[in-house]
């Protein structure tokens, strides 16, 4: 696959976040943490059943990758569409 094409499909298990603020400091385009809980938020993902999901460009993947790498409690999974 040629790394300028393609998608990715981040998906967060936010009932499981512990605020660390780890995915915030690899990918800050992505994540912000929320003021009103102090759980990271998946950045105009859509929700369903408490998992949030988000396609985007796969030139967010290094960043990403890394945010899912740093996430201590594992519940930053990423997909290659």
């Amino acid at each position: 696959m040629n790394p300028k094409q393609g998608k990715l499909q981040i998906i967060h298990y936010r009932d499981k976040c512990i605020g660390c603020n780890a995915c915030v400091e690899a990918a800050p385009e992505r994540w912000a943490i929320s003021k009103k809980d102090g759980k990271a938020i998946l950045l105009k993902a859509n929700e369903k059943k408490g998992i949030y999901t988000i396609t985007t460009h796969v030139m967010e993947y290094e960043a990403n990758l890394e945010a899912s790498k740093n996430c201590p409690v594992h519940i930053i999974h990423l997909k290659l569409l």
